[in-house]
C-alpha cells in the first residue's frame, strides 16, 4: 500500500505543481466564457449601411411600401443611429431578368465602382402572395442581415396581402402582433427562473468540460506510460511493486488532480450562480432576430457538482486503464497518438450525443447511452444540467460505469503488465489476445 501512495503522490505533486494546471484551472473557465460571448459579440456587431436594389415586378404599393420600411430601418439608437440600408427602386417593365443580370455583375467585386451595392430584392406577385422574396447579394451568410431584412419585408408583405382582401385596420393592426416566446424551465414541479438560454448552455458547459477534462487527463496517462516506458524507468518501478500496483498508483494521481480542479470550477460555479443569486449577466443572447434578450446565468447546484465529480472519477478510471494499456503496448508518443483513437472516437460520440439529448433528455435514446458505460460519464451529468433524476437512476448508471470499470481494468491490467516491458513494434490483435491470456 505505501508503494501504491508513493506513487499516487509523485503523480499528483508533478502535475500540481506546473503552470499549466494553474494556467488550465483559472483559464479553462475563462475561455468558455469567452468562446460563449464572442461569437456573439462578432455576430450583433454593428455593420455598415447596406445599399440595396429593389427590382418591382409587383402589383399595386407593395414595393414602394417595403422601400420606405428598409429606409426607416435604422442601426444602433439615438443620434447615434444611421440608415440600415440606401435603397434604389427599379420598375422591371418586363425586363426583371435583364436588369437582375446587369446588377448581379456589379456585386461583390473586391475593386467595384463607388456606390456598388451590396444586394439585390426582387418582389414579384408570388412574394405578396405566397411569401416568396428572392434576394441576391454579397452578405448572405450574415445571419443578422438577413434575420433584419425578413422582420421588415414579412410585415409588408402581409399587410399589402391582407389590403388586397379587403381586410380592415383592426385585421391590419391585429396581424402585425410579434409572437414573445417567454420559455422558463421546470425541474420536479417547480419553477427554476431559468431561461432556455441558460439551461442550453448550462448542458453545454457541462458537456464540455467533461469531454476536455476525460480527454485530458487520460492522454496525460498514456502519455506518461510512454514516457517512462521509453526512458526504462519503468524497469526500476517494476523491480519494487507490481506492475499493477504502478498501474494503479498512476491512474489514481493524476485522477485526484482532475478531481481537484473539477472541484474548484464546481464551487466557483456554485458560489458564482446560487450564493451570488440569479442575476442577470452582461452578455446578451444569441438573438439573430436582432432584439436584445438578457441571459439568465445558470444555475449550478450542489447536486450537479457531486454527479459531475462523481461521473467524472468513475468516467476517468474507466478510460484512463485503456489509455494505460494503450501507452503499454506503444514504445514512442506517435504511435501511441495514433492507438488511441478508438478510445477518443467513444469519449467524442458521448460529447456528440448532447445534441440529442437536449431535445429529450428522458427519452429512449438517452436513456440507452445512460447504460452504455462508455457513454454514461458524459452523457449522465449533461441529463442532470438538463433535467435533474431521481437519486435511484443515478445510482444504477453510477453502478453501470462500475461494471465496466471492473472489466475494463482486468483487460487494461493484464496488457499493462506484459506490455509495459515490451519493446519494438506494436504488437497485433492476436498477440494482444496472447497477453490477456498469460497468466
Amino acid at each position: 500500500m505505501n508503494k501504491i501512495l508513493a506513487v499516487i503522490r509523485r503523480e499528483f505533486i508533478e502535475r500540481v505543481r506546473t503552470k499549466s494546471f494553474l494556467l488550465g484551472t483559472f483559464l479553462l473557465p475563462l475561455m468558455i466564457g469567452l468562446f460563449g460571448y464572442l461569437p456573439q459579440l462578432l455576430i450583433r456587431r454593428d455593420v455598415s449601411t447596406r445599399g440595396l436594389i429593389v427590382i418591382n415586378a409587383a402589383e399595386g404599393t407593395a414595393a414602394e411600401r417595403v422601400v420606405e420600411a428598409l429606409r426607416a430601418s435604422r442601426i444602433g439608437e439615438g443620434d447615434l443611429a444611421r440608415p440600415r440600408y440606401t435603397v434604389i427602386l427599379l420598375p422591371a417593365e418586363g425586363r426583371a431578368e435583364v436588369l437582375r443580370d446587369s446588377i448581379v455583375r456589379t456585386i461583390g467585386l473586391r475593386e467595384g465602382p463607388p456606390g456598388a451595392p451590396d444586394g439585390l430584392l426582387i418582389l414579384t406577385e408570388a412574394s405578396v402572395t405566397e411569401g416568396k422574396v428572392t434576394y441576391l447579394g454579397s452578405n448572405v451568410t450574415s445571419i443578422r442581415d438577413m434575420s433584419a431584412m425578413e422582420r421588415l419585408l414579412g410585415p409588408m408583405l402581409r399587410e399589402e396581402r391582407l389590403r388586397r382582401v379587403n381586410a380592415d385596420s383592426a385585421v391590419l393592426r391585429a396581424a402585425e402582433l410579434k409572437l414573445n416566446l417567454d420559455a422558463t424551465k421546470v425541474s420536479e414541479g417547480k419553477l427554476t427562473g431559468q431561461s432556455a438560454e441558460a439551461a442550453f448552455w448550462l448542458a453545454y458547459i457541462v458537456n464540455l468540460v467533461m469531454y476536455i477534462t476525460l480527454l485530458l487527463y487520460g492522454m496525460q496517462v498514456m502519455t506518461a506510460v510512454v514516457e517512462e516506458k521509453s526512458n526504462r524507468i519503468v524497469e526500476v518501478l517494476i523491480s519494487s511493486m507490481t506492475p499493477f500496483q504502478l498501474l494503479l498508483g498512476k491512474v489514481i494521481g493524476v485522477g485526484a488532480v482532475g478531481l481537484v480542479q473539477l472541484a474548484i470550477w464546481g464551487a466557483t460555479g456554485f458560489y458564482l450562480t446560487t450564493m451570488l443569486g440569479s442575476r442577470t449577466s452582461g452578455m446578451e443572447s444569441l438573438a439573430v432576430d436582432g432584439t436584445a434578450q438578457s441571459l439568465t446565468i445558470p444555475q449550478v447546484s450542489v447536486e450537479l457538482v457531486l454527479v459531475i465529480l462523481l461521473f467524472f472519477l468513475l468516467g476517468f478510471f474507466l478510460y484512463s486503464a485503456l489509455y494505460a494499456a494503450i501507452g503499454s503496448m506503444c514504445t514512442t508518443t506517435q504511435e501511441a497518438q495514433q492507438a488511441n483513437t478508438p478510445v477518443t472516437m467513444m469519449i467524442a460520440v458521448g460529447m456528440i450525443s448532447m445534441f440529442g439529448l437536449i431535445n429529450e433528455p428522458s427519452g429512449t435514446m438517452a436513456r440507452v447511452l445512460t447504460f452504455i458505460p462508455f457513454f454514461t460519464p458524459i452523457v449522465m451529468p449533461v441529463r442532470y444540467a438538463i433535467s435533474p433524476m431521481g437519486t435511484l437512476e443515478v445510482l444504477l448508471a453510477a453502478l453501470d460505469v462500475v461494471l465496466g470499470l471492473l472489466a475494463v481494468t482486468w483487460l487494461a491490467g493484464r496488457i499493462y503488465r506484459v506490455g509495459i516491458l515490451s519493446y519494438g513494434k506494436k504488437p497485433s490483435l492476436k498477440e494482444l489476445w496472447g497477453w490477456v491470456r498469460t497468466r
